[in-house]
């Protein structure tokens, strides 16, 4: 637990420095803020020395530090230090340079790892809560700017009821197991799946702890809190939200699914496919009618949810060591990495576009970026082509998993969904890069950009066209996290 003690440590050390430091000295914030994630990195890594395949088990297998786990923590430390580096200059705008906000950055990331190493469901549970209300808050950062006040309300409201409901199902295995760890619960879903696998109250507490699950993952219908909020939020916060918030949420849905509920998986698979259906289709429609850029990408990142519940519905239909169970693994977890890195980047440009009397999140902001800020829309262009699944950028290599894992495993129909819905995207995402590049600019003075942004911005494009070009490194990572040895021309698990 070093990492997550470590990362407390620093959040609240924040608070009372804050207390005394001078407004000149607020810098102290951020950078403190950094050297935590920086350093809990590095207790991460040694970890990652010493652990063995199996993972390390601790507080009565409560706690469950493998190398999926791992992963995670990485991903949630890589995208949570970006953050921080696009939040400076971004509050001192809005006045509202705050240590709070640095401190419920790193709380929520506590709460995160937990949702990922967590093998009880109560401690999944506070890991979650932990998260969502450090989230909470941060979307409501800015007091004075009512959209960011209705968008935390909505956000507070709907989360809380998903919770309960989520709460709820959790309750039901605990009664059917009489436990609350997840291999007790395998075993006990296990024995009643054998005996019905419709059971009722069976199929009541899936389908609820399901509930809970999409709707922090954001799934179709359990989205509505996501355009309100990504809208109202800070955008650096609207950037930290969609990469290491979902990154967060699927290690919880992946962990419970596949860890504690697999025996379940003929119940629960046909409702993923109907709901990745309905996200992919409901979320690409929607934005090719939005006007406001963070809507627009939030409708975009609800659609990446569908293609990438597609490759949990080919990891779940397919036998176990098959291709397709290994591939729909791996597209899910490389998804999520290149994701992190394309849509912070994207984030960190449309953050850049705030100045005192711009609020800089509609489309029309970003008429003629490529006249003001040249390095920056150029940037931000590859950042749309790789949110689009285009080549060399990184954004192909998820989607290729992803496609992969479906035909391999027989879902012919699904795969060539997602290829047709991938277009749907190329369009709304050129709808910016039209704005960018063939619109004549508002203002004609150049886009003042901070180190911080420059910063973020530099480091996700690099991310973006390494990992497309070379992505040797990253897939051997992944396949590490989930037990997978790569030989030249076939994977097979480790023991």
């Amino acid at each position: 637990m070093l990492p997550m003690l470590e990362l407390t440590f620093f959040a609240l050390g924040i608070l009372l420095i804050d207390l005394w430091a001078p407004r000149e000295m607020k810098w102290i914030n951020p950078a403190g803020a950094f050297a935590g994630v920086v350093m809990a990195a590095f207790c991460v890594w040694q970890i990652q020395l010493t652990v063995p395949p199996r993972g390390l088990a601790g507080f009565n297998g409560a706690l469950l530090v493998d190398r999926f786990a791992i992963f995670f923590w990485y991903l949630f430390l890589a995208g949570t230090a970006i953050a921080i580096m696009g939040s400076v200059r971004y509050l001192d705008i809005e006045e509202e340079n705050h240590g709070e906000y640095y401190s419920l950055l790193l709380l929520s990331v506590v709460g995160m790892m937990c949702m990922a190493a967590g093998y009880d469901v109560v401690l999944i549970y506070i890991g979650l809560e932990l998260m969502a209300i450090s989230t909470y808050v941060l979307v409501g950062f800015l007091r004075r700017d009512r959209r960011s006040n209705e968008a935390a309300l909505k956000y507070l409201l709907l989360g809380a009821f998903s919770s309960g409901i989520f709460a709820y199902g959790l309750s039901l295995f605990y009664g059917i197991s009489g436990s609350t760890n997840l291999d007790a619960i395998r075993r006990a879903v296990s024995g009643q799946a054998a005996q019905n696998p419709h059971n009722p109250v069976v199929v009541i507490a899936l389908l609820t702890v399901m509930t809970g699950l999409l709707f922090k993952i954001a799934a179709i219908p359990f989205h509505q809190w996501v355009p309100d909020a990504y809208e109202g939020a800070p955008t650096s916060i609207t950037g930290f939200m969609s990469v290491a918030v979902k990154a967060a949420a699927w290690a919880m849905l992946l962990r419970i699914l596949l860890w504690g509920l697999y025996p379940l998986h003929s119940v629960y698979i046909p409702v993923i496919v109907v709901v990745a259906i309905a996200t992919m289709t409901g979320a690409n429609f929607a934005a090719l009618t939005q006007s406001n850029t963070k809507r627009l990408l939030a409708y975009s990142s609800i659609a990446h949810v569908g293609y990438m519940l597609l490759a949990l519905v080919a990891l779940g239909t397919s036998l176990p060591g098959s291709p397709g169970l290994i591939d729909g693994f791996k597209g899910i977890l490389i998804y999520l990495l290149v994701y992190t890195f394309m849509n912070l980047g994207a984030f960190a440009v449309v953050a850049s576009l705030r100045q005192r009397n711009v609020i800089g999140d509609e489309l029309d902001d970003m008429a003629g970026l490529y006249q003001r800020a040249p390095v920056e829309a150029v940037l931000m262009l590859l950042f749309l082509l790789s949110l689009a699944g285009i080549p060399p950028a990184a954004g192909f290599l998820g989607k290729y998993y992803i496609f992969l894992s479906l035909i391999e495993s027989g879902h012919y129909v699904l795969a060539a969904l997602g290829v047709v819905y991938s277009l749907f995207g190329l369009y709304y995402y050129l709808k910016i890069a039209n704005a960018m590049l063939m619109r004549a600019p508002i203002e004609r003075e150049r886009l003042p950009i901070s180190m911080g942004l420059r910063c973020a911005v530099g480091v996700t494009a690099l991310a973006t066209i390494v990992i497309g070009i070379y992505p040797e490194p990253f897939i051997r990572g992944v396949n590490w996290s989930i037990g997978i040895t790569q030989a030249p021309r076939i994977a097979t698990r480790a023991k």
